[in-house]
């Protein structure tokens, strides 16, 4: 069969040190033209740092069937893009009525995805299989019901393999609150990932490590000493100290400026936002057609994706020969 090139919608290009970039260049292409974006103005982040969306208070968008088409492709390009998580689950908020201004926020995303089509997650060869996370939640972030947004990454040495940006499903009281929902949600992904790389006979050679930059949820995590300002979530609260306590899981505090999770949280200034893009690999992968050896040169992406495809449909189509129905009979 060769090497793998095309999968999907996904686009696999070689990178130096033997790294594959998973991008999705020509599915942003049928996605600018599906809702009549082709050759927008780009911008270099998907979301105005100053956002306040809310459900009600403006005039119903015209097309909600459009809408909802156009967020439900930008879901599938979050599979390469966990940048573009936080952005994509906020969007996703308002399926059932979308207004005016949310639509033109929809437009502000594809506007960073067409500035950004080449782009996509680089995954490295590496030797030390450590699991590295990392949490974080914007505190009463949404303006409509004061719910918690929740999110962490997860990495396998330098690879990012797991990411969520998710809507907590109830209020929280206190930032530490918010903080510890999200590492209780962090450390059953965690769980998973280590019950499936040991079915796969991939061993640790340490214990996951948990990074949050919430220094009362991270010393809850370790206090036996059950404080009456954590009742309210006393069953996270158990979940996690179990593990940290059994040592299948570490917790440790960092500063804000290197949490990585942040940019799945919230909107981001520029500067920010693309510096934690860079910390969870996201690359151009233009920048390395024109090294490839194989079908995907700088020129001719988008024609040997559509020869490949032209190539499978007719494959399938092909009418069998006299000799082959000879055999079939």
């Amino acid at each position: 069969m060769g090497e793998l090139h095309y999968f999907l919608g996904i686009q696999v290009t070689k990178a130096k040190e033997g790294s594959l970039i998973l991008s999705q260049e020509k599915y942003v292409g049928d996605l600018l033209a599906k809702a009549g974006m082709t050759g927008c103005k780009p911008c270099t982040t998907p979301l105005p740092s100053s956002i306040r969306l809310f459900a009600f208070g403006g005039p119903a968008f015209t097309d909600p069937r459009l809408y909802r088409s156009v967020v439900g492709s930008l879901q599938y390009l979050t599979i390469t893009r966990p940048e573009l998580s936080y952005c994509v689950s906020k969007v996703s908020q308002f399926l059932q009525h979308p207004l005016e201004e949310h639509w033109k926020l929809v437009k502000r995303v594809l506007r960073y995805v067409s500035g950004t089509s080449t782009y996509g997650l680089q995954l490295h060869r590496v030797k030390d299989m450590i699991v590295t996370a990392y949490s974080d939640s914007d505190w009463g972030g949404d303006p409509n019901d004061r719910k918690s947004t929740g999110a962490f990454c997860v990495f396998l040495g330098k690879n990012l393999i797991s990411w969520s940006s998710k809507k907590q499903s109830v209020v929280a009281r206190s930032s530490t609150e918010a903080e510890y929902r999200a590492m209780a949600n962090l450390v059953a992904e965690l769980l998973w990932i280590k019950h499936l790389l040991h079915e796969l006979k991939i061993p640790l050679t340490k214990a996951p490590m948990i990074y949050c930059d919430n220094l009362s949820a991270v010393l809850l995590a370790a206090n036996p000493i059950l404080h009456s300002k954590s009742k309210h979530f006393e069953t996270d609260l158990h979940f996690v100290r179990d593990h940290v306590n059994n040592k299948t899981i570490q917790v440790s505090h960092i500063p804000g400026s290197v949490q990585v999770a942040d940019a799945l949280t919230k909107a981001l200034p520029s500067r920010s936002f693309l510096e934690f893009r860079s910390m969870l690999n996201i690359t151009d992968a233009k920048l390395f057609f024109s090294k490839s050896n194989d079908k995907f040169t700088k020129t001719g992406t988008k024609r040997s994706i559509e020869d490949l495809e032209s190539r499978e449909h007719e494959e399938v189509c092909k009418e069998p020969t006299s000799k082959e129905r000879k055999e079939e009979d």
